[in-house]
C-alpha cells in the first residue's frame, strides 16, 4: 500500500499566525477606528495589519483573520454585518496572493516589490470594499445602492491609504527585522 505524504490543512505555524493576527485585527479595528463622516465607515489600521499578516502566511491565513477578526469585532457592537466581514476576508485572501512575489522571509523589500504590492492592494480594496461589500449589502441586507456604494467609496480610499502607510510601514519593518538569505554563510 502506497503512503501519502502529502498534508492537509493548515500548518501549526499558519493556526498560530491566524490566532495572533486575528487577535490584533480585532484590538486595531475595535479600538483605534477613525470615523470618516460616512456612516459606518471608519479608516481602519486594521487592514495595514492585516497586509502584513497576509503578505507572510499567504492567502488562506489572510481570508482567516479578516473574516475572524472582523466577525468578532461586529459581534461586540451586537451582530456580524456579513457582507462586509465577507468583504475583509476576500481582502486578505487577495492580499495573501502577495506572498509569493514580495518573499518578505527573503529579508529583501525592494521599492519595485513594495510599489507592486501597492497597486495589488489598490486592485484588492476596489474589489473588496467597492465590489464584493455593496453588492452583499444590497443583497442579504436590501440596502440601498447609493448608500452602500457611498460607504463602499469612503471605505476603499481610506483602506488604500491604512495598507499603503501603516501596511508598508509594516512589512519595511519586518524585513528590516530579518537577516537575509545570503547574511548567513558556513565557515
Amino acid at each position: 500500500m502506497k503512503e501519502n505524504n502529502k498534508k492537509t490543512g493548515l500548518s501549526v505555524r499558519s493556526v498560530v499566525a491566524t490566532g495572533i493576527g486575528a487577535a490584533v485585527f480585532f484590538i486595531l479595528m475595535k479600538y483605534i477606528a477613525i470615523p470618516t463622516g460616512v456612516p459606518n465607515t471608519n479608516v481602519n489600521v486594521a487592514e495595514g495589519w492585516l497586509a502584513l499578516i497576509a503578505g507572510l502566511f499567504g492567502p488562506v491565513v489572510g481570508f482567516l483573520v479578516g473574516v475572524i477578526g472582523h466577525t468578532i469585532t461586529d459581534a461586540t457592537y451586537g451582530a456580524p454585518w456579513w457582507s462586509w466581514v465577507l468583504a475583509d476576508g476576500v481582502f486578505g485572501l487577495l492580499l495573501g496572493l502577495s506572498k509569493r512575489f514580495l518573499d518578505l522571509e527573503g529579508g529583501d523589500l525592494s521599492t519595485k516589490k513594495l510599489v507592486q504590492f501597492n497597486v495589488w492592494q489598490i486592485i484588492a480594496n476596489v474589489i473588496a470594499w467597492l465590489i464584493v461589500a455593496p453588492i452583499g449589502d444590497i443583497l442579504i441586507y436590501k440596502q440601498p445602492a447609493s448608500k452602500v456604494f457611498l460607504q463602499g467609496a469612503a471605505a476603499t480610499i481610506v483602506n488604500i491609504l491604512s495598507v499603503a502607510i501603516i501596511g508598508s510601514i509594516l512589512l519595511v519593518a519586518y524585513v528590516k527585522s530579518r537577516p537575509k538569505k545570503s547574511s548567513l554563510r558556513s565557515e
